[in-house]
């Protein structure tokens, strides 16, 4: 609570009203309460601050003004400590011409119509006539955390920026989408706009047709689905949609499927709470979706569907009796860190017709650390698979991963057929396809090799800190060898006195080297194959 000096005047603030602290425009809240407060004079306004650093609930001295978000979001402030805002052509202003340091001089400059940087330099007011001819260049502006609540007044942002494509209005007081219309319809030739971190009121009305957007971010935003399916009807050229970060828990269509957006190619539902990989076949019929990003959800499932499954979807839709294969252009699906945990999920997503794309990384099912399976498994059983958790599937990474999943299924199940045809789908065609015998070969440079014919070729390399500097050895070892016997040998090769190692297999295409802890397993229980590298560090 602070302590005034005297009395404010009435206060200019209303519930429900954007606001940030003076001095501070990254420091964001809503107003809940306008008026007095017992026990100290004048007028306050109570706010519910959106980084949860305040001081109480709304509640003060046992009486309750306003219900905050969280326990010591709320605080009582002077009405001149709190700032309602400054327009669009304010903040353009303050952005590009305000004064500032040499090095941010030379920092700042925007992307002319041809592509050039067009420096921005730092004018008296006398100049400011002159300079703002230079806006009609402007072609992208970030107007981030600037305090920027309204469009201001009709067509001076036009006239001033015409030619802006792109815009950047995240972390401000934008709440109304009248507002963010009226932006729009003065920038006609504005094809993405970032929204991202404006809290957007629930009543989405006076939002005309924006027929030039392309892209449209609404991360952190609080959108419901409901409220996608309304603005939905005034994009109808857009291409990407963001609404990462929402608490979207379920993907709520007008009809049993999400319809429209004819020319969606990206939709990002990052860091949302959806669980049910049923919510995600709601999208399934949009055409010309190529890439959907699922990361940081609760999923732990996921399946391709079969024709019944789409039938009961589409319920009797009639614009739909033709439907589309599902996810028939899909060719990105992004699902890190989720809660998928089984082999059937990953399987199934060889049924995507065009999927190239995949990332699952931080899932139980692709963390060895977890019982999960390694990247050169996941490589094998994937068999579209050109992009895996980021990283290029290189032809020789394919073959080499393919070649040592068949050895390490092989060594595992021990021929028996059906076992094998029931857990590991793609194990018969890969075999086939390498020309690999039932002899259980190993792989070396020149192809396969039969198992009676011995040693593999392995690259040992230490990297602990406290091992000094050793030179790399490479060794031929049988692929029985255990790990327990390798670490032996690596403290012989290396001469490691009174120093346990720990082995790690370093892996094409793999961030991290994937620890070697099962000491009873060999190399070939393991599918390590010829010229692999294994690094050998201290124990903790």
């Amino acid at each position: 609570m602070q302590n005034p000096d005297s009395a404010d005047s009435p206060a200019e603030f209303r519930v429900g009203q954007r606001v940030h602290s003076v001095g501070d425009p990254r420091r964001v809240g809503t107003v809940k309460y306008v008026g007095p407060v017992q026990g100290y004079s004048g007028t306050w306004v109570g706010v519910d601050w959106d980084n949860g650093d305040a001081k109480h609930d709304g509640a003060l001295d046992g009486r309750r003004y306003f219900q905050a978000h969280a326990a010591k979001s709320g605080s009582f402030v002077r009405p001149h400590n709190l700032s309602a805002g400054i327009s669009l052509l304010q903040a353009l202003l303050l952005r590009y011409r305000s004064t500032t340091s040499k090095e941010e001089e030379d920092e700042m400059y925007v992307l002319s119509a041809s592509n050039r940087r067009v420096s921005i330099q730092l004018v008296g007011k006398e100049q400011i006539e002159d300079k703002l001819s230079r806006f009609e260049e402007l072609t992208a502006a970030s107007l981030s955390n600037f305090g920027l609540s309204s469009p201001g007044a009709p067509f001076e942002i036009c006239s001033v920026v015409p030619n802006l494509k792109e815009l950047d209005l995240t972390g401000n007081l934008l709440s109304e989408w009248k507002d963010v219309g009226t932006i729009c319809e003065q920038l006609p030739a504005l094809a993405a706009l970032n929204l991202s971190h404006n809290l957007m009121a629930h009543d989405v009305t006076g939002l005309q047709l924006l027929v030039n957007l392309r892209v449209l971010v609404l991360n952190n935003t609080g959108i419901t689905w409901k409220e996608v399916e309304i603005i939905r009807n005034s994009l109808p050229a857009i291409e990407e949609l963001h609404l990462m970060g929402n608490n979207l828990r379920s993907i709520t269509p007008t009809s049993s499927i999400v319809l429209g957006f004819d020319h969606l190619r990206l939709l990002n539902l990052e860091d949302n709470c959806i669980a049910e990989w049923d919510e995600i076949l709601k999208l399934s019929q949009l055409r010309r979706l190529e890439q959907l990003h699922l990361n940081k959800n609760h999923l732990k499932h996921i399946f391709y569907p079969d024709s019944d499954t789409i039938h009961q979807l589409l319920n009797g839709i009639e614009s739909l009796e033709k439907s589309c294969r599902p996810f028939q252009n899909l060719h990105c699906l992004l699902l890190g860190g989720n809660k998928i945990d089984d082999l059937t999920s990953v399987d199934s997503l060889n049924s995507f017709p065009m999927l190239k794309d995949i990332r699952l990384s931080e899932n139980p099912i692709a963390d060895p650390g977890r019982g999960g399976i390694p990247r050169f498994v996941l490589i094998a059983r994937l068999s579209k698979v050109e992009i895996l958790n980021g990283s290029e599937v290189s032809p020789r990474e394919r073959k080499e991963s393919e070649i040592r999943y068949v050895r390490l299924v092989m060594s595992k199940l021990h021929g028996n057929p059906e076992e094998i045809k029931r857990l590991h789908p793609r194990f018969s065609e890969i075999k086939e396809f390498h020309g690999i015998e039932d002899e259980r070969p190993l792989t070396g440079a020149a192809g396969p090799q039969k198992m009676s014919s011995g040693l593999l070729s392995i690259n040992l390399k230490c990297i602990g800190a406290s091992i000094g500097e050793k030179p790399e050895l490479t060794k031929k070892l049988p692929a029985t060898t255990t790990i327990g016997k390798l670490k032996n040998l690596c403290e012989s090769f290396f001469k490691l006195k009174s120093m346990k190692p720990r082995l790690f297999l370093q892996e094409e295409g793999s961030p991290m080297p994937m620890l070697l802890d099962d000491e009873m397993a060999s190399l070939m229980d393991l599918g390590i194959g010829n010229e692999s590298t294994i690094l050998i560090d201290e124990e903790c």
